[in-house]
């Protein structure tokens, strides 16, 4: 547990204490934590000789709630606020960031503010501008919360932090005033070199979502991915880790 501002944030290292190359810092999904990465960060250490670090934000895994309900700007709190101190209280200085999802969105929006020691952004499946597919798949992930088994498999994880969790998530993007949330006129100011993952059949976003990261980012390669949906590491491990070594190169390129 790190103390962040008098707050328990759930963390964890995989990798070997040694290794002096920047340290991939993974950021999670909108109703993910640091036990939902599951193996991938193992993987990531090893393949990449380099350490790994993942948290839970506050209102998600083992780490404290967080208050009810989040604001439209919380992802932006969330990049220029909480993340930096986390890092902070990790020791973390030279890093990369991998965001999945909403935790895309957040490593993107902390790349805008040109932060010293990031040297690389992945992103798997980022929003940068809210579209009616994700607003229509984030209304059925409440009707599977509330009528079916999606609270049960997510308690796994989350445990006494469900409901705040997934009501954060779900309560926020479903806010009418979300529906004109964007990034986009940040993504010029990114200065460092970035990977855009998705999915061809991601039912959270379409294809416009890349578009517009690659359109915007001077340094930016993409990596769209067949027969695979919202999460490029989960469902389709193999292209995703092979487009982030051939990114990334050899250990210690960035």
């Amino acid at each position: 547990m790190l103390d962040i501002d008098g707050h328990r944030v759930e963390a964890r290292w995989w990798g070997d204490d040694s290794s002096d190359h920047p340290v991939l810092v993974l950021l999670h999904e909108g109703l993910g934590c640091v036990d939902l990465w599951k193996d991938f960060p193992r993987q990531l250490a090893e393949k990449l000789s380099c350490r790994v670090f993942a948290y839970s934000r506050l209102g998600y895994g083992k780490s404290d709630a967080c208050p009810l309900p989040r604001p439209v700007t919380f992802m932006h709190k969330e990049a220029r606020e909480f993340l930096p101190r986390v890092l902070a209280a990790a020791g973390i200085t030279s890093h990369i960031l991998l965001g999945h999802s909403d935790g895309g969105s957040i490593a993107l929006i902390y790349a805008a503010t040109a932060p010293e020691g990031l040297k690389a952004v992945i992103t798997e499946a980022a929003h940068v501008f809210c579209e009616s597919l994700t607003l229509e798949s984030i209304a059925q992930a409440k009707v599977a919360y509330e009528k079916g088994d999606l609270k049960p498999r997510l308690e796994k994880y989350h445990g006494p932090n469900t409901e705040n969790a997934f009501r954060g998530w779900n309560d926020v993007w479903l806010n009418p005033k979300f529906a004109s949330w964007n990034i986009r006129e940040l993504l010029p100011d990114i200065g460092v070199p970035v990977l855009a993952i998705q999915g061809r059949e991601d039912p959270y976003g379409t294809l416009d979502q890349i578009t517009a990261v690659e359109g915007a980012i001077p340094h930016c390669t993409t990596a769209i991915l067949d027969h695979c949906g919202h999460a490029p590491h989960v469902q389709a491990p193999k292209q995703t880790m092979e487009s982030i070594t051939r990114f990334l190169g050899p250990p210690g390129r960035h």
